[in-house]
């Protein structure tokens, strides 16, 4: 069969995935064209590579080189990450392709509503993960922990020092925690003072 089919079905895909899964939850159009760019672009040097005498040995080399390759103007979120590996699989599966027809078409569809899936805003949206700046240089992890804790209001389950600043009395923390989850901190101080007043 044509390979022209797998092109079509090829650049189908990435459109899904682009404009119909990755734009409208994220809103970043300067990706669009680097997945959109990735795509057709390894899907034209794998589509040379399928019909000359190299084997697909060195289109799996291509794959590895571009691998590596990362984007130092602006850096890339994880989500992002996987995007971008999922435009160079469809051009890779686009370009090569395999016998039969149907199981490349296949695995295309599987890259796609994986993706769609596993970054689906239902999935797992209350676990969140950011850097904070506080305003007090604590040592201490439980003690920081703690006080974090106090601040968001929810539960931490990890935190990890980027900087302590004792001359600033501040502390860099990128923070993991879980939105609508009752803070540790929080119960034991609010037990605390239930404690307080029952004994008075």
């Amino acid at each position: 069969m044509s390979p022209y089919v797998l092109y079509a079905v090829d650049l189908i895909a990435i459109a899904v995935l682009t404009f119909a899964v990755y734009l409208p939850r994220h809103h970043r159009r300067d990706l669009v064209v680097a997945f959109l760019g990735v795509n057709v672009g390894v899907l034209a040097v794998a589509g040379v590579l399928a019909q000359s005498t190299v084997g697909a040995g060195l289109g799996l080399g291509l794959f590895g080189v571009l691998s590596i390759i990362r984007l130092r103007s602006t850096e890339l979120s994880q989500h992002e990450v996987a995007y971008y590996f999922a435009a160079l699989a469809l051009g890779l599966i686009g370009g090569l392709g395999v016998d039969p027809i149907w199981l490349s078409v296949a695995l295309m569809a599987l890259v796609v509503v994986v993706i769609a899936l596993a970054d689906s805003p239902r999935l797992l949206s209350r676990y969140r993960q950011q850097t904070m700046v506080v305003d007090r240089a604590i040592a201490d992890e439980v003690a920081l922990v703690a006080h974090v804790e106090r601040l968001l209001g929810c539960r931490v389950y990890q935190v990890s020092v980027q900087r302590l600043d004792l001359v600033n009395d501040t502390t860099v923390v990128e923070v993991r925690y879980a939105t609508g989850a009752p803070a540790a901190a929080v119960v034991e101080t609010a037990a605390a003072t239930s404690t307080q007043q029952v004994t008075r």
